[in-house]
Order: C-alpha cells, then sequence, then structure tokens
C-alpha cells in the first residue's frame, strides 16, 4: 500500500533509509532526506506491506523548468525485488502526469540504479562521477510527459 508520508513515519524511514547507507546512499545523504520531508512531506509517500513500513518515495514539481521529479526511492533491503520500486514510480508519474505545469519527468539516481528507470523509458542525460559520495555517480535521467 502506497500512503501519504505522516511525521509518525520518519523515524522508521530513517532507519530503512541507514539500510541503504552506504550501498545505494552516501551518509551524508540523510541530512538531505530529512530537510526534503521539512520541505515537501506533502508529495511524499509511505509504502507499506502488511501494515508494517517498507519504504518510501516522493516528488516534487520544479517550476522553473517545468519537469516533475521523482525522488528519495529506497525500500528495506528485504523488500527488493518484490516490485514495490515498480509501483512507487508508477503511482509518482500518474500523479506528476496529471499536473498541466509538467512537461517531463527527471529522475537523479547513480550508477546502481539507472537501468531501473531506464525500463520507464527514462533517458540518460548526463553522468557526474563521485556526485553523491565516493564511488556514488549521478546520473540524470529524462522523459517527456506526453
Amino acid at each position: 500500500m502506497i500512503r501519504p508520508y505522516k511525521p509518525s513515519d520518519k523515524e522508521t524511514l530513517l532507519k530503512i533509509f541507514s539500510l541503504n547507507t552506504p550501498k545505494y546512499f552516501d551518509n551524508i545523504e540523510i541530512i538531505d532526506f530529512e530537510e526534503y520531508l521539512e520541505e515537501y512531506a506533502e508529495t511524499y509517500f509511505t509504502i507499506e506491506v502488511n501494515n508494517n513500513i517498507v519504504g518510501g518515495t516522493g516528488y516534487y514539481i520544479k517550476k522553473n523548468d517545468k519537469s516533475g521529479r521523482i525522488t528519495w526511492i529506497f525500500f528495506d533491503p528485504d523488500y527488493y525485488g518484490q516490485g514495490l520500486g515498480r509501483l512507487a514510480v508508477e503511482h509518482c508519474l500518474k500523479i506528476l502526469g496529471e499536473d498541466k505545469r509538467v512537461e517531463k519527468f527527471i529522475v537523479t539516481t547513480s550508477q546502481l540504479a539507472y537501468k531501473f528507470f531506464e525500463k520507464f523509458d527514462f533517458s540518460l542525460n548526463r553522468i557526474e562521477k563521485n556526485y553523491w559520495g565516493e564511488g556514488l555517480d549521478l546520473y540524470e535521467m529524462e522523459k517527456s510527459n506526453k
């Protein structure tokens, strides 16, 4: 189940985030995630399986370039490979796709997950080495909102 984020979810989500560090996120990124929750809590979603929080996903709209951005997708490693990532992306794309301000979708990920986003027809825009942290490169990807 995907539901709106509640402040009471934060502690559990931070624990799950830490389970994905340092493989998928640099240690310093937890601060960025907490700041995201402060600023964009209304566009973040908690993902549950059997009433247990197992991950989250979010989005925001960047008005200056008319983009809808999918962000902060992560899960408890025990739930990898169960289709939750697909559900998360589809959920955000549906919401963003209905917003007339959004002309394109953008996701910023790493070399570890960019192939996943190719399944949704995202194309690679640019790569920046060690952007997220040592050994974690930025892969910026885009697709049109048609």
